[in-house]
């Protein structure tokens, strides 16, 4: 706990990108967490990766290693034949009980739009997982607004947002899409202080949620959060109670 406070990290990353050359293990992870006070976090495989499975499985046994403080999350390239797709995802879902699927469109540039998309969003439909959706660099198909009609389409997944955007030029856009879908939420990592009571204007902090994306962030993260100028009940919901409903099953 941090400050009295249950603290979820929803967007952390173990592994070894091929991308940026950056390796980061499960006992650096949990160390990070112990040092700023964090109790859970949502880990997410790199988007580029040498062998998809493997990088699962990595994680698949983080998250059993750590008492139920990892929660895993499925990331693969969506143009793999659609039948893999499924397997793999299915695959961690009942071997390593993945609650979440990730999409990382400035790598894996899935159109929303197409009809030949929707094996994406079914299979996290059959599966009942959450969907996590990088926002920000990518565009256009990092853009919020394009997720609008799939999560209307299927209202019953929750749709989160990473990044909220990915800043102050697409904070507007990632606000509308949750204004108009109540089955959005948004990740808030990378924006600045005052983009995060602008977003508050609009949408209430129990579906907001704090995330550092990288290590390095962590603390300066949940720092901007901590010295917002708002209700302690709106710094819990958005440092944990959205979290824990979003992937922990109930209400903090």
């Amino acid at each position: 706990m941090r400050h009295g406070r249950v603290v979820w990290d929803t967007h952390t990353h173990i592994g070894h990108a091929r991308h940026s050359g950056r390796s980061y293990g499960a006992e650096e992870l949990l160390c990070a967490m112990e040092q700023s006070g964090v109790d859970h976090s949502v880990v997410i495989p790199y988007p580029v990766v040498e062998d998809f499975r493997a990088a699962h499985d990595e994680i698949g046994a983080a998250v059993r290693g750590s008492g139920g403080r990892l929660k895993g999350t499925v990331c693969l390239d969506p143009f793999v034949p659609e039948a893999e797709f499924r397997d793999e995802v299915r695959r961690c879902r009942e071997l390593h009980g993945f609650g979440a699927l990730k999409l990382q469109p400035q790598y894996q540039a899935l159109n929303p739009l197409w009809p030949t998309s929707g094996f994406f969003f079914e299979t996290a439909a059959e599966l009942e997982m959450t969907l996590i959706i990088h926002t920000g660099t990518g565009i256009p198909y990092s853009l919020p607004s394009l997720y609008m009609p799939a999560a209307r389409r299927y209202p019953e997944l929750t749709f989160v947002l990473a990044h909220c955007g990915g800043g102050g030029m697409l904070v507007g856009e990632a606000i509308v899409a949750a204004v108009f879908c109540p089955n959005v939420v948004l990740e808030l990592s990378t924006l600045m202080p005052n983009h995060i009571l602008e977003v508050l204007r609009e949408v209430p902090a129990e579906r907001l949620m704090a995330g550092s994306d990288l290590p390095e962030n962590l603390e300066i993260e949940l720092q901007k959060i901590e010295t917002l100028p708002v209700s302690e009940e709106e710094k819990r919901l958005m440092m944990g109670g959205t979290a824990q409903r979003v992937f922990g099953g109930a209400a903090a």
